[in-house]
């Protein structure tokens, strides 16, 4: 079998989702990074405090992405066999679980800010701006959950122009309130934090509202209406999303509680570990974006071929994704490398955060690459191939067996360097690329559904 798959159509698919996902999300991502560029230049504590409150923001973001995942597998088999209205029912539950998940977190959040934020640092004044933050950005978690299961289930049928237009003007509106609202320019009272949060949420709200509009007055393709999400919920789907979907929501809980775990391993390591932490992980993020549209892109392209029926051809594209995600790998690790010190001149903390979060930045350039290749390997093929229990074992062996207790005695044990630490929390990324190779290579992911006459897909 040829390694290289030779229809132009599989490559337009894939380059033009990979794109589109990839700008949003570095846009999306600059929301985050503006955010700790201005607190960064206001104070290390403010950075730090934020940095630790966006763990909680990451927690949600893993669980709503989860649960979207559930949705975008599902969908796009609907998509691939035209069944527009089960694509709508699967939409309505993963918009209902979403919901009370945001609602829960904001509620323990809400009532409880500083004992949430001392899990991850015993530093009073990161604490105190940390919870600043907290009490106003929590009320966004509903918007942001509504937008994202939206945004999934128009991904699923291949419309992703939205992601980016929404992401476009979720940073344009956040940058300039932060300018105005942090510092106090154009009258506006110096607020630091609390400005930070007031323009994030009045962000994320804006966003959910370009959403619904686009649904109410563009979209051809689905036609959501209002009350597609308040209908009976098929129980025969929901069956089927429960057994699909709820792996992945627990590999993804159980990623976001691993790193919240990083975050508060580092955490006690003292504010300057904070910070490094926070410069590094935005860096990361941004120039990673590729990697994880590939993996968004490669779940839509892998469902709708088997929705299609066209097994024949999921061997191949695997072969060929998973070339292309080396060469991404290479790439990203290069770029990461060689603007790390830019990076860090836009930064105003302390030199020793400088010096770690250099060193960060170099660690992650060289593990980046074995993300590149088994994140999109295992949460894009072989997930969306059905096998979707996979990656939820092999993620919490890897994090919680091995490199949180390792990193952890490096730690507190050992009394190691937060760069020995930070070497241990992220060798992960490279060990499961031994993983990634046989299973995917196996070719046992792939799982069938059977249709009904309806057209639903029975496990």
């Amino acid at each position: 079998m040829s390694l290289w798959v030779r229809e132009k159509s599989f490559y337009k698919n894939f380059f033009l989702l990979t794109l589109t996902i990839g700008l949003q999300n570095v846009i999306s991502f600059g929301v985050n990074l503006s955010d700790n560029l201005m607190l960064g230049g206001y104070s290390e504590s403010a950075l730090s405090g934020v940095a630790i409150a966006n763990q909680i923001q990451f927690i949600l973001h893993m669980l709503i992405m989860g649960v979207g995942e559930g949705v975008v597998i599902m969908a796009s088999r609907y998509w691939g066999a035209k069944d527009l209205e089960s694509i709508k029912k699967v939409a309505s539950i993963g918009m209902r679980l979403a919901a009370c998940l945001s609602l829960i977190l904001w509620g323990i959040v809400c009532f409880m800010p500083e004992q949430c934020l001392s899990l991850f640092t015993n530093g009073t004044s990161v604490i105190a701006e940390g919870t600043r933050y907290l009490q106003i950005i929590c009320f966004s978690y509903l918007f942001f959950a509504v937008t994202n299961l939206l945004l999934a289930s128009l991904r699923s049928v291949e419309t992703v122009k939205v992601g980016f237009m929404v992401s476009v003007s979720t940073l344009i509106i956040n940058v300039c309130l932060n300018y105005l609202l942090i510092y106090g320019h154009g009258g506006f009272p110096a607020m630091g934090v609390r400005g930070s949060a007031i323009a994030t949420l009045c962000a994320r709200i804006i966003e959910c509202l370009i959403v619904c509009v686009y649904l109410k007055a563009f979209d051809r393709k689905i036609r959501f209406q209002l009350q597609h999400f308040f209908r009976k919920i098929d129980l025969t789907l929901l069956k089927q999303y429960i057994k699909i979907g709820s792996p992945i929501l627990m590999s993804n809980a159980v990623w976001g509680a691993a790193m919240a775990t990083q975050t508060s391993i580092l955490g006690h390591m003292g504010e300057a570990a904070i910070a490094a932490n926070s410069v590094a992980t935005s860096a990361f993020q941004i120039v990673s974006v590729i990697t994880y549209a590939s993996a968004s892109a490669t779940a839509v392209i892998i469902g709708k071929t088997i929705g299609r029926g066209q097994l024949d051809s999921i061997k191949a594209y695997a072969k060929t994704l998973q070339i292309l995600y080396v060469i991404i790998g290479l790439g990203t690790g290069a770029v990461l490398f060689v603007a790390k010190d830019f990076i860090l001149s836009f930064y105003s903390i302390s030199v020793d955060a400088k010096t770690l979060a250099l060193q960060f930045m170099t660690i992650l350039s060289i593990t980046v690459c074995g993300t590149a290749y088994q994140m999109p390997s295992l949460t894009g093929i072989v997930r969306s191939g059905g096998d979707t229990r996979f990656v939820l074992y092999n993620d919490f062996i890897f994090m919680w067996l091995v490199v949180l207790p390792a990193s952890a005695v490096c730690a507190f044990v050992f009394d190691l360097s937060p760069v020995i630490t930070f070497i241990c929390l992220k060798s992960d990324q490279i060990l499961k690329c031994f993983v990634a190779i046989v299973k995917v290579n196996r070719f046992r992911w792939i799982r069938v559904f059977d249709t009904e006459p309806s057209g639903k897909l029975k496990a």
